[in-house]
């Protein structure tokens, strides 16, 4: 696949972490399935996991949750 942001190079597979902020919540997300440009080293994630970790962060919000460190495979898994 074509890289979304410098549109020239091939991306791969990856796993990354994705760090959110909501008001003084931190919460950061381990193992976050990605894709990384081999030239310009963007890295990202789909819009579908985009979704999901931004409805996990509101509801963690909504629930009164701290600060926290999750295993997204893992909590992929439980949703």
């Amino acid at each position: 696949m074509k890289c979304l942001l410098c549109k020239d190079g091939n991306t791969v597979p990856g796993m990354i972490a994705v760090t959110l902020i909501r008001g003084d919540c931190k919460m950061v997300f381990r193992n976050v399935s990605s894709m990384k440009c081999r030239d310009c080293s963007e890295e990202y994630v789909n819009e579908e996991t985009s979704t999901l970790l931004l409805d996990i962060a509101n509801e963690s919000v909504k629930k009164g949750e701290g600060s926290f460190v999750r295993d997204f495979q893992k909590v992929k898994g439980s949703e």
